[in-house]
């Protein structure tokens, strides 16, 4: 297994260690516009449940969004009187602005943010942030559809998150269960990688940084939360469902595209356990097998489908020799994406012309067993025929993914960097000059809950 962090990849994945260290271990964000009633009270909590129920330290951020009342004197007082808050003052609005600002120039190894709202019960907070300190996940978020989750809200909000969830499922395949809700948190070597690439900077932020991390194979945990919807909340519904509508259109394009290179973050830490060398077991065959066998599977289909439909306007060499044309195109460039994991333009040319010269060989292997068919029996039967290319598909099969491994696609190799212009260095100073980028986390004694009348 890899442990070392070369350029151009982020640290292994570890836990971090505890030791005595200035930095808090968790900055939790709070993003804020125009909220002077709610402020005070929800950072007292919040202050109250960390104190008594977080075993290092921390640190509350306050995020004002420009706010035009007297949040920002409110978040100033706060900041006075309690040592681990901060303010934070924006002159521009948009939540994802603020996030992406403050997340940017904390120090603190573990990053949150949750509404201010405090909808989400706080005794998720630490499940959310434990398996990134761990060192288990690099992102974590807050669940409302999960099935052991408490939920009390309106029906049209239940509609509006369901469905929206339902969208991004259906156009950008994702798999996680709640983009929306306003309780997250991510590693901060991940964050100073992931961030840059977010574009949104108001509601759809969140949404498009879980789905760039989910294409690029950041592990992503998910925490069952109670959640009790606000009645007061200041949240436009509708200008919201436009503005997130538009960032899925923008996200999914760019994605289908190719426009948005995620090679940057592709495989980011050491410790994949994918890239444990295996004896006898050349690196990468095993994922290379399971997508060749996928795509070969579907280029079979395809190709027996195109064969049928030919063979009706023409005789069986010529069906055989035009079905296997298309899909070898179509299996050439499934392979080269998806198999072989090559991206962009560069070299499909090339790769397409020495996949022709595969398809050359799969032709006489196929074209030959039809021959020899035909030389047995004058009239074989349709179903003959298939068995028959099925079989020779099969020996044809085995050394198209010789031919693509060792000859068409040999200079790609698993962990290859597809961008070696573009390296992200953790730990690097401003002037170019190495530190360490060991976080040294530091426990606090927690004091004795004196107060009898909290009932959490």
């Amino acid at each position: 297994m890899r442990t070392d962090s070369s350029p151009g990849t982020l640290p292994a994945r570890e836990h971090l260690p505890a030791a005595t260290a200035g930095t808090p271990v968790l900055d939790v964000v709070i993003p804020v516009y125009n909220e002077e009633k709610d402020l005070r009270p929800c950072v007292q909590r919040l202050h109250d449940h960390l104190t008594r129920t977080f075993p290092y330290s921390f640190r509350i951020t306050i995020a004002d969004n420009a706010s035009t009342d007297s949040t920002p004197l409110v978040a100033q007082r706060l900041a006075t009187r309690i040592p681990e808050v901060e303010n934070f003052r924006l002159e521009q609005k948009g939540r994802g602005r603020a996030l992406r600002t403050v997340w940017s120039a904390s120090d603190a190894p573990i990053l949150a943010y949750m509404d201010v709202d405090l909808s989400t019960d706080l005794n998720a907070l630490l499940p959310l942030v434990a398996p990134l300190i761990s060192g288990h996940s690099d992102l974590a978020i807050g669940s409302r559809l999960a099935r052991s989750s408490r939920v009390v809200r309106g029906p049209k909000r239940e509609f509006i998150s369901r469905a929206y969830n339902l969208i991004l499922r259906g156009s950008l395949q994702a798999r996680f269960s709640d983009a929306q809700c306003g309780f997250k948190a991510i590693r901060r070597d991940v964050a100073q990688i992931l961030l840059p690439l977010v574009e949104d900077t108001g509601w759809f932020f969140d949404t498009e940084m879980l789905v760039l991390a989910e294409r690029a194979g950041l592990r992503i945990h998910e925490v069952p939360v109670d959640w009790v919807d606000d009645p007061d909340s200041t949240v436009h519904i509708v200008k919201t469902a436009t503005d997130d509508l538009k960032g899925v259109w923008r996200v999914g394009r760019a994605l289908a595209t190719g426009s948005l290179s995620l090679d940057r973050l592709t495989r980011p830490f050491g410790d994949d356990p994918r890239d444990r060398d295996i004896m006898d077991v050349p690196k990468g065959l095993a994922r290379q097998l399971v997508g060749f066998c996928v795509v070969g599977v579907l280029s079979t289909l395809f190709y027996l489908l195109l064969y049928t439909v030919f063979r009706q306007f023409g005789g069986s060499q010529v069906a055989n020799a035009l079905a296997l044309l298309v899909s070898a195109v179509a299996n050439t460039a499934a392979n080269r994406r998806l198999t072989f994991g090559v991206r962009g333009r560069g070299g499909a040319v090339k790769h397409q012309a020495q996949g022709l010269v595969v398809f050359g060989i799969g032709l006489a292997l196929t074209s030959g067993s039809l021959v020899a068919l035909n030389t047995a029996t004058s009239s074989p039967a349709h179903s003959t025929e298939l068995a028959v290319l099925v079989a020779a598909n099969l020996a044809a099969t085995v050394l198209r993914f010789l031919l693509f491994r060792v000859w068409v696609f040999s200079d790609r190799r698993e962990g290859d960097d597809p961008t070696p212009t573009t390296r992200f260095r953790a730990g690097e100073a401003a002037d170019g000059s190495w530190r360490d980028a060991t976080v040294h986390l530091q426990p606090v004694r927690r004091p004795r809950d004196t107060d009898p009348g909290d009932a959490r």
